[in-house]
Order: C-alpha cells, then structure tokens, then sequence
C-alpha cells in the first residue's frame, strides 16, 4: 500500500509552549479519515502543519515520499499540491459561484475551466446556480460551493477544518453525508477535523482521537466506542456510565450487580479497584430481575427511550431501549446486564514490578 501522506512524530509549538507531541499519521491515497478531539487538543495545528502554514520544531511530514515539513524544510503550501476548506467557507463575495469555483484554474483553458466547474455544478446538484453570488446562497450551499472549488485543481490531499460548524445541527448532519458521497465519487484522499463525533464517524473510514497535544487512539469507530484504549475516549466517544468493581480474576469483576465476567482477561493483581465500561446497550430492562433500580430520567429519542437508572448504592446506569417500552420517572424496574466488550480501567495507575530472576546471587 502506497502512503500519500505520512506525518511521523510530528512536535509543533510556539516558544516553550508545545501544541502537538509525537504525532504520527499515515494515509493511502483514496482514504478518508477524521481528527477528533475536544478544543485546544492540536488537531487543526495539525492540519495547519501538513497544509505548510505551521513550522515544525521536530519529526517530519510526507507526501508522496517527498519531505515537505521538519525543522530544516518547508515547502510553500501553494507547492504542496493540497485543497483547504475552511470554517468560514472563503469564497470571494465579488466573484460569482461559476468564478469561485474557477478561481485555482489559473492555467486551465477556458473551455478546460468550463468543463471541470460544470462537472462540479452538477456533482454537487447546483446547475443552476453558477451566476450567483455567495451572498444569495445559503450556508449549505456556500459550503458546497467551498468543497467543489477545493477539488476543481485535483489535489492529491484535501484538509477540511470544521467545514460544518457554522450549519445547524440537521444541516450539518445532512451536508456531512452528502460532502462525504461527493469525495467517495471522486476517490478524494481527505483529513476532515472536527469536534464532533457523529462528524467524525460519517467522514472518517478511520479516527484519530486527540487529546492534550497527543493522539490517544487511530481505529475504526466501532474499536472507538466499543473498544476504547483509554478512560478519556471512553468518555468522550459515545453514551455510558462507569460502576465500581474489583478484580478476583483476570476475566471476572465482583460489583454491586454481583459477578462480571467478559471477552478478556487483564494481568493485574486480584483485588485490584476497577472500574468497568457500561454502554446503554449493555444494560437491559428486564421486569422479573431481582436486580433492581429506579428510574431517575428517560430521553425519548424517537426509536429508543434513553433511561438513567439508579441502583441502591446510588450507582447510576444508562439503558438504550426500544421506546415501544414506556417506563415512567420514579418507577422501579429489574436490569439484567448483555456485556460483549469487557472494559476495566484501575483506579491507580498499575505498576509492574520485575520477577526475581533465580539465577542471579549477591
């Protein structure tokens, strides 16, 4: 597999303070994958730097072989052969859409120019509307317009920074699948950053999750939610609840609901304090349990009811069921648990300590 880009510990800052730490990132051509993480982690800093308007105070970055970023190089980001959409769409208010979208055929023909933005026009269903202006258009529209101007010059990498933010949410959710099936026609290799999951996970074949300058986890967003590599994904990607338990075997946890056991085991010590990852899907509403709760809050989501349950202890749990099902505020219910994906997080960090090697002697 060829590697388009390759980004490999990538350390990037102002003065003494340091944006991003040890990045690494590779892409085939033809990919299209997402940066997610909350405000201020480094991930635009990141789409900043491949695009070449960031300096890099160490590692390298990539494209098609060739060393475009490290601390002796920087190629110019206008010979880097990249398409940049912004938040804020950046499309000239004087020129027409037909104009815009023209705009990087500066050494195209006119008949070349008008067949690329008329091939556009139409991928993006707007035939009609290349003699307007930006300000007659809508923010969906502008936005379309922002994307297939971004792929008129047939970059080898596209880098879309937040592109829907500024959209409500439907609008968003809308755009970004359409936005997605336009690149996918166009077998377009794409960085799409956004701090949005749903975002994310339409856009992204595979996520990268950032955290405090770092990338914390690089998989499919299945592996994200139901295989999350750390507490902080785990908390930041999806819905779910964490109850208290103890190890007294390498595949079993002792919690208020009795006995947990899972898909695998961890080498910690019996008796280690775990917590244990509870997605809404794991936690069934099951009338004859014995286990009981009470109902503290439900959010009707059309298909499915969200309930937050509230065991004896005053643990609280999140159940994600059919919403055929109505269970009233204050009620109380039985739950049984459905785990497939074991996840325990210890609540002090674990230190492996060294085995005596028996061949040694003072």
């Amino acid at each position: 597999m060829d590697l388009l880009l390759e980004v490999n510990e990538l350390r990037c800052g102002y003065n003494s303070h340091v944006v991003v730490d040890g990045m690494n990132l590779h892409i085939a051509a033809g990919n299209m994958v997402s940066l997610l993480g909350p405000s201020g982690c480094g991930k635009t800093t990141v789409l900043r730097a491949i695009a070449g308007f960031e300096p890099v105070t160490s590692g390298e970055i990539r494209l098609n072989g060739r060393i475009v970023s490290s601390p002796g190089v920087r190629v110019p980001p206008e010979k880097r052969n990249l398409g940049m959409v912004f938040q804020d769409y950046a499309l000239f208010p004087h020129l027409t859409v037909r104009e815009n979208m023209a705009f990087g055929l500066r050494h195209h023909t006119a008949g070349s120019k008008q067949r690329i933005v008329d091939s556009l026009l139409e991928l993006i269903g707007m035939e009609g509307y290349g003699k307007r202006y930006p300000a007659e258009l809508s923010g969906g529209q502008q936005q379309r317009i922002a994307v297939a101007r971004a792929l008129a010059p047939e970059p080898s990498l596209l880098l879309l920074d937040e592109p829907f933010s500024n959209l409500d949410v439907e609008l968003r959710e809308r755009l970004a699948v359409d936005v997605r099936d336009m690149l996918r026609s166009r077998n377009a290799t794409a960085i799409f950053v956004t701090h949005d999951q749903n975002e994310a996970f339409v856009m992204g074949d595979k996520i990268g999750v950032m955290n405090d300058r770092r990338m914390l986890q690089w998989d499919t967003a299945f592996n994200l939610y139901h295989e999350p590599a750390d507490r902080f994904i785990a908390d930041f990607i999806g819905k779910g609840s964490f109850m208290r338990g103890e190890l007294v075997s390498a595949e079993t946890v002792n919690t208020a609901l009795g006995r947990i056991s899972g898909n695998r085991a961890y080498p910690w010590p019996e008796g280690t304090p775990v917590d244990i990852l509870l997605r809404p899907d794991d936690v069934l509403i099951v009338e004859e349990s014995p286990r009981r709760c009470t109902v503290t809050d439900r959010a009707f989501l059309g298909a499915d009811t969200l309930y937050t349950l509230r065991l004896e202890d005053g643990v609280e749990l999140l159940s994600l069921i059919p919403s055929r099902y109505d269970y009233a505020i204050g009620r109380e219910v039985g739950i049984e648990l459905d785990i497939d994906h074991f996840i325990l997080f210890p609540l002090e960090p674990i230190v492996e300590t060294a085995e005596a090697d028996p061949t040694s002697s003072e």
